[in-house]
């Protein structure tokens, strides 16, 4: 189908953050696949363990139990908030479990009136027909409705009153993106998010955080939300926990996950035995020592030269987002992007509201920082 328009670019190859093309052109990657390629390009721990699983067992379904699941979702359990996990395929998926679990909670809590879940404008949580209602974003609406009731959208302007406002004796729950990446490379305040926890808390809400794209190290923490030292009731990851093989989850707390039995959901392939072994040989990398500590370094050595940057430039606006998942925001963003990978071989993201998404793989070092610098200069230029 033709949902992605003319594509003439193609690679058939990648090692560490490079892309190679057929003819051998060389380009570097800090796009990673749309924040995917968490560990660069066919990075040899995760060859050996999804080799080694391949000779083994691809798939049996979640009919059968497998020790290699319960374990990898006991160490996710470990290393955030979560007492429960669900294994799925995409972003998306995890969104869709999320939204059912809070409706689920409040059903078995006979308070079924309470279904409503409010959202932020800007947010993208995947293009299902419960995540575009939710996000009430026109660009991804137009010709797919009718659309799903039960979401109350508000700014995301970091400001609480705006959330307060939109609550009634109906609201359920609160999804939102710590870091909004379609939207712009817009992080939540540290204060709001705080602020947030302590509303659903006081207003019997549950909090559903989105982490699909800034979650698994891209924030210089294993999630964004340890940033703001809270706990949500719901978290939806993907994109980075397989470094570039298909999965994603749908992480809860016991007192949300506990209703949903035996029947209430489920997925052919989620948590199959190849994604299992990939997820797993990523979780070791980074649980690392200093893995972490070495991307929240890395980010902010690459924030300061984007910050140098802007003062060069009057086509820069404003610098953006956090960890390895920023934002420059120009007046020209689609003339810069083609100059940046047709002309100097850089690799980078559109994203809403003028701005260039970088989120390279969190493997980078100084050296491709300042080669990546040296391409957008040129291509400012």
């Amino acid at each position: 189908m033709p949902t992605y328009g003319e594509r003439n670019l193609e690679f058939i190859s990648g090692k560490g953050v490079y892309l190679f093309t057929k003819d051998k052109k060389k380009y570097l990657d800090f796009g990673s696949g749309i924040a995917v390629n968490s560990l660069g390009h066919c990075n040899p721990k995760l060859i050996k363990s999804i080799k080694k699983q391949s000779e083994r067992l691809w798939h049996t379904s979640n009919l059968y139990s497998s020790s290699n699941q319960e374990k990898y979702a006991k160490r996710l359990c470990l290393n955030t908030f979560a007492d429960r996990v669900f294994f799925t395929n995409s972003g998306v998926e995890s969104i869709e479990c999320g939204i059912k679990m809070i409706r689920k909670y409040f059903y078995s809590k006979n308070q079924r009136n309470k279904n409503r879940i409010i959202t932020f404008e800007g947010a993208f949580h995947g293009r299902s027909i419960a995540a575009i209602s939710a996000q009430k974003n026109k660009k991804y609406m137009s010709g797919f409705g009718p659309f799903l009731n039960g979401f109350d959208q508000v700014p995301f302007d970091n400001n609480i009153i705006s959330v307060k406002n939109a609550i009634s004796d109906k609201t359920a729950g609160v999804l939102i993106e710590t870091i909004q990446g379609e939207g712009g490379i817009r992080p939540a305040d540290i204060k709001f998010l705080k602020e947030l926890r302590k509303l659903c808390n006081k207003k019997n809400m549950l909090l559903f955080i989105d982490e699909i794209q800034c979650g698994f190290g891209r924030s210089g923490k294993l999630f964004s939300y340890e940033w703001a030292k809270i706990k949500p009731d719901i978290l939806a990851v993907a994109k980075g926990i397989g470094s570039g093989f298909p999965m994603g989850a749908c992480l809860a707390s016991e007192k949300v996950s506990k209703f949903m039995i035996a029947g209430t959901h489920g997925s052919t392939y989620g948590g199959n035995p190849l994604s299992v072994s990939v997820g797993s040989a990523v979780l070791d990398e980074l649980l690392r020592e200093n893995f972490l500590k070495k991307v929240d370094d890395i980010s902010r050595y690459l924030w300061q030269k984007l910050i140098e940057l802007k003062k060069q430039y009057n086509e820069i606006v404003e610098i953006r987002g956090a960890g390895l998942l920023l934002g420059i925001k120009t007046r020209k963003p689609n003339h810069i992007i083609n100059k940046m990978f047709q002309d100097n071989h850089l690799l980078t993201i559109c994203a809403g509201d003028n701005v260039i998404r970088l989120a390279p793989p969190l493997i980078i070092n100084k050296t491709h920082v300042d080669e990546a610098i040296r391409k957008i200069k040129k291509s400012l230029e």
